[in-house]
C-alpha cells in the first residue's frame, strides 16, 4: 500500500511533503538505536520521538515513512531535515494501541 493511500484511510496528517512509496511493513519503536537495529528498509515508522535522531536514524535504513503519534509535531529544523533527505513525516492523534489497530485491520500484520 502507498503512504498516501495509508493516510487517507487511517486519517494521518501530512507534516512534509515527500514521494510517495510503498509500504512493505511497519515497525513501532521509541528509541533510535532499537529502529538502527531492527526496523526494516521500506517500512512505516511509528513511534513518540521528534527530535534529530530520529531522521538520522530512519534516514539509515530508508524508512518509507514515519508516523508521529499522540499529536506530537517535530520542531521545524527536523521536517527541514526529513523533507532534505525524503522521508515523509506524518502526525496521528492516535496512541501506538489505536494506530495499530488500524493498521492490522488494513492487512497490516508483521
Amino acid at each position: 500500500m502507498k503512504i498516501s493511500e495509508l493516510a487517507t484511510k487511517t486519517g494521518l496528517k501530512a507534516i512534509n511533503e515527500s514521494n510517495d512509496k510503498e509500504i512493505e511493513g511497519v515497525y513501532i519503536s521509541d528509541m533510535a538505536s532499537d529502529i538502527i537495529t531492527n526496523a526494516k528498509a521500506n517500512t512505516l515508522l511509528i513511534t513518540l520521538l521528534t527530535h534529530k535522531v530520529l531522521i538520522a536514524a530512519a534516514n539509515l535504513i530508508d524508512v518509507a515513512g514515519i508516523v508521529i503519534l499522540k499529536g506530537r509535531k517535530p520542531d521545524q529544523d527536523v521536517i527541514e531535515l526529513a523533507s532534505r533527505v525524503g522521508i515523509a513525516l506524518f502526525s496521528s492523534e492516535d496512541d501506538a494501541w489505536t494506530f495499530a489497530s488500524k493498521l492490522s485491520k488494513l492487512g497490516f500484520n508483521k
